[in-house]
């Protein structure tokens, strides 16, 4: 009986990706016979059977780019840069969407060794980070047998110096990973769609206006209370915006 319904759950998953996988087909069809609203309606089923890839959303935002519909087509090219954030690809249409957005907003340049750091950590993701201290990890129990079963002296001289050698970028690897990791969780990036909101000052609707923000301006969410966000921009403005005004690229 068990091994009847873990053939049963195996099916089942078997015939979900094949299913999705045929949806997301019918989707780039679409796409590419300029369907772009039919597209997107494949695109999303998808999302709402809880499949994500960087792929799918790439092209959802491809679609919403294509209907000039700037705060989606952001909002899913950052969801994929969250994926996977050294795809040129995306960087370079996610700059295409931003150049049709309204607010014009200067990023405040971070110095000292914070800045320093980030510069270092932040050339892979935190995931290919753990990679590369596995990596070594590999590599040091390979020097260990090395030195370990090497009948030549200057072999094992060699793999004893590698063998506190190897150790360093591991540590490093995994400083860097834990880093990348800490800034992912810290930062709740946002991006606005409603097409314009003021912003408040305080977290009520007859407070005074902070600024105004038009669709697609990417902000973070520093607190939440009730149905209202405390948001920061890149210039380290702040103030209050309604929840239903954005929409968080993180769960």
């Amino acid at each position: 009986m068990k091994t009847m319904k873990w053939i049963f759950i195996l099916l089942l998953i078997v015939n979900t990706v094949a299913f999705s996988q045929s949806v997301f087909d019918q989707g780039n069809e679409h796409f590419r016979q300029g369907n772009y609203e039919e597209a997107i309606r494949s695109y999303e089923s998808i999302l709402r059977d809880g499949k994500h890839s960087c792929d799918l959303y790439y092209n959802l935002a491809n679609s919403y780019y294509k209907l000039n519909q700037v705060g989606p087509a952001i909002y899913y090219y950052e969801k994929a840069l969250l994926i996977s954030p050294n795809d040129m690809d995306i960087q370079n249409n996610l700059k295409f969407a931003k150049a049709k957005t309204i607010d014009e907003i200067k990023e405040v340049p971070k110095v000292g060794f914070e800045k320093l750091l980030q510069n270092i950590t932040g050339l892979f993701h935190f995931n290919t980070w753990s990679i590369l201290a596995v990596g070594f990890s590999v590599l040091f129990f390979l020097f260990f047998l090395g030195y370990y079963f090497s009948g030549s002296s200057l072999y094992k001289r060699l793999f004893f110096v590698a063998m506190f050698v190897i150790p360093v970028f591991m540590v490093v690897c995994i400083f860097s990973a834990w880093f990348e990791h800490h800034l992912y969780e810290k930062e709740q990036p946002a991006i606005v769609f409603n097409e314009m909101v003021t912003v408040r000052n305080e977290p009520r609707e007859n407070a005074s206006e902070a600024f105004v923000l038009h669709e697609g301006t990417k902000v973070y969410i520093l607190e939440t209370l009730d149905n209202w966000n405390k948001i920061q921009l890149a210039d380290e403005s702040e103030g209050w915006i309604m929840s239903d005004a954005i929409k968080p690229l993180k769960p």
